[in-house]
This record gives C-alpha cells, sequence and structure tokens, in this order.
C-alpha cells in the first residue's frame, strides 16, 4: 500500500507532477483503478469515500479498496474523500486507511480549524495523513449538474489554517466543480500561485473531470500535487455498461469485463497526464 502517501506528495510537488485520487462505487471501479496503476507503475489513490458508501456500505467496499491496494504491484493509497463524519473518520483510520479527508468547508474558519485539528491528531498517531478543505467546491460528487464556482480560497486565510492545523493536504477553491458542468469551467491560476507561495505542503484540486488540459498542467507546476477525479470514470463506467447492454441483455460478465477496461483507459490516461505534468509540451 502507499502508506508513504504524504512523502510522495511532497515529492510530486517538489517534482511538478501529480498524483490521482480516483472515486471508486463498486468492484469494477476498484480493479480498474488498481490495473491503471500497475499498468502506468505510477502509484494512484482509491478514494472509497463517503457518497460511495451509500450504494453497497462501508464495510465492504472499503475492505475490498483495502485488500486490492494490498495485493497491487504498483503503490495504490486507501483514502477516505469528503467525510464530515468524526466517527466514520475513526472507523476508517481504524480499518487501515492510508489517508482521511475532513471536509469542514461548510463550517466557519475557527470550526474548520478546530475539527480539522482533531482529525490531524488522531490520524497522526496512527500513521494516518489528513487531507482538508478550505473554500467551497460546488457541485454534486455523485451526478454531473450546472454547476458553478463557490466560494474561492482565501491565500491567507489558507495560510494560517495549515499552520494552526497541522494537515498534510489541503484541497483549495479555485474554480472547479464536482462533476462536469453545463458551463465552461476554467481555475483561478493567478490564485492558486497565490496561494502556493504561502502555502508549502501538497495542496489538492478536486472537480477535474472535463477541465482542460492544459490548465489542469499548469496547476499541476504550480503546486498541484493530488488531483481528484470522478464524473469521468462514472461515464466510462455507464457507457461501457450499455453498450454491453446492447449487445447482450444478460451477459453480466461481459458487461463486468466491458466497464473494467474503459475505466481502466481512463485511469491510465489521467495518469500519465498528471505524471507528465512538469515535462515540457511541444
Amino acid at each position: 500500500m502507499l502508506t508513504r502517501g504524504v512523502e510522495e506528495l511532497q515529492h510530486a510537488r517538489a517534482r511538478c507532477v501529480a498524483i490521482p485520487g480516483f472515486s471508486t462505487y463498486t468492484l469494477e471501479s476498484t480493479r480498474a483503478i488498481c490495473d491503471a496503476g500497475t499498468e502506468a507503475a505510477l502509484p494512484v489513490i482509491l478514494q472509497a469515500g463517503s457518497s460511495s458508501f451509500t450504494g453497497v456500505g462501508r464495510a465492504l467496499l472499503a475492505r475490498a479498496a483495502l485488500t486490492m491496494a494490498e495485493e497491487s504491484p504498483s503503490p495504490v493509497g486507501v483514502h477516505l474523500d469528503h467525510s464530515t463524519d468524526l466517527a466514520e473518520i475513526s472507523a476508517c483510520i481504524q480499518l487501515g486507511y492510508s489517508s482521511v479527508m475532513i471536509d469542514g468547508s461548510h463550517r466557519s474558519f475557527e470550526e474548520n480549524v478546530q475539527v480539522t485539528a482533531l482529525v490531524v491528531a488522531e490520524a497522526h498517531a496512527k500513521g494516518v495523513w489528513v487531507e482538508a478543505e478550505l473554500g467551497a467546491i460546488a457541485g454534486d460528487e455523485n451526478v454531473s449538474s450546472a454547476a458553478v464556482a463557490g466560494e474561492l480560497t482565501s491565500p491567507e486565510a489558507a495560510a494560517e489554517f495549515v499552520e494552526r492545523t497541522g494537515v498534510d493536504a489541503l484541497a483549495v477553491a479555485i474554480g472547479s466543480v464536482h462533476g462536469i458542468s453545463d458551463h465552461p469551467i476554467h481555475l483561478d491560476l493567478d490564485l492558486l500561485a497565490r496561494i502556493a507561495r504561502l502555502v508549502s505542503i501538497p495542496l489538492v484540486l478536486h472537480g477535474a473531470s472535463g477541465l482542460d488540459t492544459e490548465e489542469l498542467r499548469i496547476a499541476v507546476q504550480i503546486g498541484i500535487a493530488k488531483v481528484n477525479f470522478n464524473a469521468d470514470l462514472r461515464r466510462a463506467y455507464l457507457g461501457a455498461l450499455r453498450d454491453a447492454i446492447e449487445v447482450s441483455e444478460d451477459d453480466v460478465v461481459a458487461a463486468q469485463r466491458a466497464a473494467i477496461t474503459a475505466m481502466k483507459q481512463v485511469a491510465y490516461e489521467k495518469l500519465l497526464l498528471l505524471a507528465s505534468a512538469g515535462s515540457p509540451t511541444r
């Protein structure tokens, strides 16, 4: 497993590359993400998070992710994404997650500081690294919508937040949204550069599906070290299932294989994109 994930993120930021975090909802998506990491020979983060648990339950999805991560030839982290529940965070730390996210972005600044510091203390005692969020990243994590960017992250507030909480990675709001929006989405790269000058820890970009590739490359070059993808894999998964059903309405195995292949290809392409972000483009 990617047990030293925060060090990997620190190294990624120093090299102007990034590690992707892919949301998983099913055994097929978990398999596809791990296989993509193996084929690319690059570290990857499986995000079996709060919203993902609503379908099959926390225990089943989490244990499948942890088992595949442990058996993978390439480093795989298992991350609890977007949790607001301290009991859920504690449970995932106990299960063996390599990282957790406490999402206090909808709290006041002081409340966010306090709850994040509590999670950091508990997680660090178990060797688990912590991601937090400052600012508002709009949209639905599970369904694409017409979301527009919410409240953006203040560079000065980000610096204070990191100093007071001891958090390991910070998700920043710089214009992206969860899901694929009906409106053109552009990142505020100038704002990101201001945050990166004041905050030395790895920065995280949520809502990367559908973003302009060149903007994403520049964001990684500036300081984004972890990039979250969800909608791109969801669409590949559901599209493959629809195509498979047109061929055969009852061949479950063929549909599973098609879905795994489609998601693996998307994940593989994102892995290579982020790993080459710091290289000159032609």
